[in-house]
């Protein structure tokens, strides 16, 4: 009798367990979400943790620590930023499917008040690499 009941309840245990892995492409594009997400509410350590270990930007000496120190003199320029995406395209690299690309239009802006005092368009291409099971930012480039 008890192991009649136990069993509907372990299948449906199994279900939802199945049910809550996410795919890479998902989980790539929540990675994207999120460091759009993070750098709106000027959460410095949440865009950290998404970033590579062996993350760069632009330039050889543009790296974490460059990071860091950007996003702080941002956040403390600006009250309000929003990261506004015009377009984006992410996707998994069919040959190594433990790295990914996205590239996006994105209009940047900042502000004191409601009205952003100041707002600019970048092409972005960003680099990520699967680490475990989360996606990291290891390369950012902008025009």
């Amino acid at each position: 009798m008890i192991l009649k009941r136990f069993i509907p309840l372990l299948l449906c245990i199994f279900l939802i367990a199945a049910c809550g892995r996410s795919d890479p492409q998902a989980a790539l594009n929540a990675a994207v979400k999120n460091l759009q997400t993070s750098l709106e509410k000027k959460d410095t350590n949440a865009v950290m943790t998404l970033l590579h270990p062996d993350f760069s930007a632009q330039q050889p000496e543009n790296n974490r620590e460059w990071a860091k120190q950007t996003m702080t003199l941002m956040f403390l320029r600006y009250k309000n930023i929003n990261v506004i995406a015009l377009s984006q395209d992410s996707r998994i690299d069919s040959r190594i499917p433990s790295r990914a690309f996205t590239d996006a239009n994105v209009a940047l802006t900042g502000a004191e008040g409601l009205i952003p005092d100041r707002a600019q368009h970048y092409q972005v291409k960003l680099e990520w690499r699967l680490v475990d099971k989360d996606w990291k930012l290891i390369r950012l480039q902008w025009e």
